[in-house]
């Protein structure tokens, strides 16, 4: 696995949460219980802490990382990531702030100081520009992103489904990498 610290501070995961040994993670980061980070991913916390829930699956491809302190921003943009939030493969988020149950479709860009409240969507492809507020249960389509309609109980279920198997599989291959380790050449 690609763990690295920066300036003395290292990662801190849960020993219940999945890593993909072709993952890299730096720095102020925190993965809660039950999360998972798929190969490719890059959550790069230098300059600014990155905390990500419990049972949040961040999927292939993914590249997470925050702002730097500046004069305007003195305390920079941190990065938060609920718990239960599904992330698509390929998906860029930098100093965004999502709550719980969302779902950010493949290739989607969030950006700087973006909200995404509780149940909320931004679908694939799609681009939200900085400082945008995207409340319950939307769904965000397009680039720019704009609000398309309020998401269904159906959507919702099947995104608690997504949510679910890849809790499972992400178990499935954490006990799998513990049976069968990858041989160090």
């Amino acid at each position: 696995m690609a763990i690295y610290p920066f300036e003395g501070v290292f990662p801190q995961i849960h020993p219940q949460a999945f890593i993909h040994p072709e993952a890299v993670i730096i720095g102020r980061v925190r993965i809660g219980r039950l999360s998972s980070v798929w190969p490719g991913v890059i959550i790069r916390g230098d300059v600014n802490d990155i905390d990500i829930g419990e049972q949040t699956n961040i999927q292939d491809g993914c590249i997470l990382h925050v702002t730097k302190g500046t004069p305007e921003r003195p305390q920079g943009s941190s990065m938060t990531l609920g718990n239960r939030i599904i992330i698509g493969h390929k998906v860029t988020l930098h100093a965004c702030h999502l709550m719980d149950d969302v779902m950010i479709g493949i290739g989607a860009i969030v950006l700087d100081r973006v909200v995404v409240h509780e149940k909320a969507m931004v679908g694939a492809g799609a681009l939200v520009p900085p400082g945008k507020q995207i409340a319950t249960r939307e769904l965000w389509l397009g680039s720019p992103a704009k609000r398309v309609r309020e998401r269904s109980d159906d959507e919702l279920h099947s995104a608690n489904r997504i949510m679910e198997h890849y809790t499972v599989l992400a178990t499935q291959h954490r006990d799998s990498l513990i049976a069968h380790p990858i041989p160090i050449a």
